[in-house]
């Protein structure tokens, strides 16, 4: 069982990562689906895609948790049945969840140089023309993109703007963690943003901030 790291955040939010190195009909011994999710599954094409999906269900196992505890509001963003807030991501041969009494948002990205031409549709990139070498802007840039993708699973809002509406503080590439906030129509969030770099990945992944707590 690839469980490739956990990450206890803190007392009430961890995060979990599955490396995934099974085929699809071995990551679905054991695992019951519930008629929603069997239908997606087997209507996806892409076979990463499905490996990708059923990993996540032994990543919720780890924590005691089956399909049947999972669901999805009309905006596509997943609960848990018992209150805790989780946020999924997959991407490649990697998957992660995260799990917390507060509200989270996570994501997975392949470092890849392409970044550098979407930049600009995300944050302002004259923000990253200091950094000694373009190696080291695609990771900045990977890092921010990935804090962006995981505040916006988290606020879930129709119509939320990465550019516009989700800022990043500005930080050390050593230092692996931010802080970001969110404001859109009434609603405003700050977030606690952590990065992790493994294997030519990049997680991030955000926690709701104290202040923000009921």
């Amino acid at each position: 069982m690839p469980l490739y790291k956990t990450i206890t955040v803190d007392s009430n939010t961890k995060v979990l990562i599955w490396k995934i190195e099974e085929s699809f009909e071995e990551l679905s011994e054991g695992i019951t689906l519930t008629k929603h999710c069997r239908e997606r599954v087997y209507d996806m094409k892409s076979d990463l895609h499905r490996r990708g999906f059923m990993s996540v269900r032994h990543l919720m196992a780890v924590e005691g948790y089956t399909d049947h505890d999972l669901f999805y509001d009309a905006s596509g963003k997943p609960h848990l049945t018992d209150n805790k807030h989780i946020s999924i991501t997959h991407s490649f041969i990697f998957s992660a969840i995260i799990i917390s009494t507060a509200e989270v948002g996570i994501d997975i990205e392949k470092q890849r140089a392409k970044i550098l031409k979407i930049a600009h549709k995300f944050t302002p990139i004259e923000e990253y023309r200091t950094l000694a070498n373009e190696d080291a802007i695609m990771r900045k840039l990977t890092m921010v993109w990935g804090a962006k993708e995981s505040l916006y699973k988290s606020f879930a809002r129709p119509g939320v703007s990465f550019l516009q509406h989700i800022y990043v503080e500005d930080f050390h590439l050593e230092d692996l963690y931010s802080t970001a906030n969110v404001r859109f129509e009434d609603k405003e969030e700050r977030y606690r943003v952590w990065f992790l770099e493994f294997e030519g990945f990049t997680m991030a992944y955000a926690l709701l901030a104290e202040e923000n707590k009921p």
